[in-house]
């Protein structure tokens, strides 16, 4: 008996990866909406019925669709243009949104006088801490300070995990494991056996080494459906099935590795599914990359602005001016960018 596969779903003449990537993208600033105004992450929509906020099944789905096309892009690039495009896909624009928020926004708000603010050593350790290391909770002096959640740039920790997940698959490639699905399948494995193990072992340890499982196993599983795509199922039916098992393992250690495996595939079939893609959803500027990096210094300019509002009043005005602010990125910085990823790439 035939069905429809991943592979059809990549023949296929129109697919929404980029749609799905701006409606995740908007869902990390409908979950941050609550957080920063009352500095409660439990208080994000989905934290008590999922165990994650809504913005971190939004990441998982970023991670999940990352895994896929970026082994894709390593196995029809090589490593040269492989390097090439990530590092000018990512880099300018967190450079742009580095410079644009501790410059510009942290100069307008802070409670220092300019010549004192510029001079500051903690926002030059800033600017170096966010584009070296990626830390999310540096502070600004005197920006935020009286806001529930004090950092400006509260996203940018994902890129960490990102960056390390690109620099897997290219050693992966380089070391031709890309080309031994099955040994790639074990060590697939290995990562969920060991998800499933803390989970027994250590259930409510440390957020930080679920973190570091979670992220690599959704954007390998990712890469995983893209290398053995020809044999996985692409089927919406399926999706619904699964997720009604996922909800069944709820309450036992599986539950969180069930979760993390749905929702990679879940994304790559909503993204590829044949009852879908028969529509062109493509929108006319990729938003999602500014959207996400700007969505939470916005957000918390507003909080800093308006204290006595409401999460509900601040969340439209901050939505309007973040994806306003996500097309200046994208048309004065991140296409640019790509334009001369394009040259480089056919000059190679």
């Amino acid at each position: 008996m035939s069905f429809a596969s991943i592979a059809d779903g990549l023949s296929a003449r129109h697919n929404h990866f980029g749609l799905l990537r701006l409606l995740l993208a908007l869902s990390v600033v409908v979950s941050h909406a609550v957080s920063v105004t009352t500095g409660r992450i439990e208080d994000e929509p989905l934290t008590a019925s999922t165990g994650f906020t809504l913005g971190e099944h939004a990441v998982n789905g970023f991670f999940a669709i990352s895994g896929f096309l970026v082994t894709m892009s390593y196995e029809q690039r090589g490593w040269r243009d492989y390097v090439i495009a990530r590092t000018l896909r990512i880099a300018p624009g967190l450079i742009a949104a580095t410079l644009v928020v501790s410059l510009l926004l942290g100069s307008a708000l802070t409670r220092l006088d300019l010549g004192a603010y510029l001079a500051d050593p903690r926002l030059w350790r800033f600017i170096t801490g966010t584009l070296t290391t990626f830390k999310s909770a540096a502070p600004l002096p005197g920006v935020f300070e009286n806001n529930p959640l004090p950092f400006p740039m509260g996203t940018v920790w994902t890129l960490k995990y990102e960056t390390l997940c690109y620099l897997g698959v290219l050693v992966a490639g380089l070391a031709g494991l890309l080309m031994q699905r099955r040994l790639a399948l074990a060590i697939w494995l290995a990562l969920v056996l060991a998800t499933v193990a803390r989970e027994i072992v250590a259930p409510d340890g440390a957020k930080g080494v679920e973190t570091a499982l979670r992220l690599p196993l959704i954007f390998m599983t990712g890469g995983l459906i893209y290398l053995w795509r020809e044999r996985v199922p692409n089927s919406l039916l399926g999706l619904g099935v699964a997720l009604i098992i996922t909800a069944l393992l709820s309450a036992t250690p599986l539950y969180k590795a069930a979760l993390y495996l749905v929702t990679a595939w879940g994304v790559l079939v909503l993204a590829l599914a044949p009852v879908l893609t028969g529509w062109r959803s493509e929108p006319p500027a990729d938003l999602s990359y500014g959207v996400y990096l700007y969505g939470w210094p916005v957000q918390q300019a507003f909080v800093a602005l308006f204290p006595a509002a409401s999460a509900f009043l601040l969340f439209w005005p901050g939505l309007a001016v973040t994806v306003a602010v996500a097309a200046l990125s994208w048309y004065l910085v991140e296409k640019p960018a790509l334009g001369l990823k394009r040259r480089l790439i056919a000059r190679g």
